[in-house]
């Protein structure tokens, strides 16, 4: 511990809140990969539980990557021009707010999984929805795997004005 001592306050909350902010992304990438890896029709108890358990860790993952992406941007990351000034940016957050709102179609389908998994029951999900939900997963998944390769050229500062 003495080595963390040595750090200067600033860098460890500007690492704390980069490290939740990266750690959020792999939850919410790893959420999306089990939720299409489980998604098939009429699903065993277990994995339709799994399904709303999962998606339910997703969004709680995404609000932490939005709270800490909000934190990077005002208040420990490179200064907010840094960020608004830079194109890429708003494609990167139009990606995620994109990936969110195709996320909520699944998030109510889950939603009312619980309601018959509550009494014992199971869902009732036809071939049709369960291709509907995969192709929707796929296009979360190719989405969020865009939002890194803004995310790094971002950072080296490709996209700002006067940027080579």
């Amino acid at each position: 511990m003495a080595g963390l001592a040595a750090i200067p306050p600033d860098v460890l909350s500007r690492a704390g809140v980069a490290y939740v902010h990266y750690l959020s992304f792999m939850v919410c990438f790893g959420a999306l990969v089990l939720e299409r890896r489980l998604i098939q029709p009429n699903p065993s108890k277990r994995d339709a539980t799994l399904m709303v358990i999962t998606d339910i860790v997703y969004g709680l993952a995404a609000l932490a990557l939005l709270g800490s992406g909000i934190l990077r941007v005002l208040y420990f990351g490179q200064g907010s021009a840094f960020y608004t000034e830079n194109p890429l940016f708003w494609w990167k957050v139009g990606t995620y707010l994109a990936v969110g709102g195709l996320s909520l179609y699944p998030t109510i389908t889950y939603i009312l999984w619980a309601i018959p998994l509550r009494k014992g029951e199971l869902p009732q999900v036809s071939e049709a929805l369960a291709n509907r939900l995969a192709w929707i997963l796929n296009i979360e998944l190719v989405g969020f795997a865009a939002v890194p390769l803004l995310a790094t050229l971002m950072a080296r500062g490709v996209g700002l004005p006067g940027a080579a």
